[in-house]
């Protein structure tokens, strides 16, 4: 059975990053953009990854520019913005396609597990995947979902 932990991303320094690595963890998993409507929810996701990360969540920022053209920067542009405007501290990956023939292996299984609009596809920026300790996908939720709406169901993944 294939779960998140079998995949592999390149962070957005450059380093190849083994999803294994988290396992044990609760993850979600947001494609990201700068220049978008949705653009401060980073902001809400830096703060349940401060509030939950000792007990186990890690959020993995994917930076995508296929919707809208609102992520044109490069990825050393992307954490800097991320950081200066929003305080991002958790992980955020390469940028990456997350739907069409170019899709990041990890955004076609994602979408195999927890389908959306059309054939599975992602709809808009800040979709959002939860994701258990053991790597199964629990939950999807869309862009209008506000990272807060997501607590309750992160903690219920947590340990006490």
């Amino acid at each position: 059975m294939t779960t998140a932990h079998d995949f592999s991303a390149t962070g957005i320094d450059g380093a190849e990053r083994q999803l294994a690595d988290y396992r044990g963890k609760v993850l979600l998993v947001v494609n990201t953009a700068t220049a978008c409507g949705f653009t401060p929810q980073l902001k809400g996701l830096e703060e349940l990854y401060k509030t939950y990360v000792d007990r186990g969540l890690v959020v993995l920022g994917f930076p995508c520019d296929q919707f809208g053209h609102q992520n044109p920067e490069g990825d050393d542009e992307t954490a800097a913005f991320c950081e200066k405007n929003y305080g991002v501290s958790f992980p955020l990956f390469s940028q990456i396609e997350v739907n069409g023939d170019g899709a990041h292996p990890l955004y076609q299984w994602l979408k195999k597990e927890k389908g959306g609009v059309g054939p599975s596809k992602i709809k808009w920026n800040f979709t959002k995947f939860l994701v258990d300790p053991e790597g199964n996908v629990i939950k999807r939720y869309g862009s209008t979902t506000a990272p807060a709406k997501i607590a309750g169901d992160i903690e219920k993944l947590l340990p006490a």
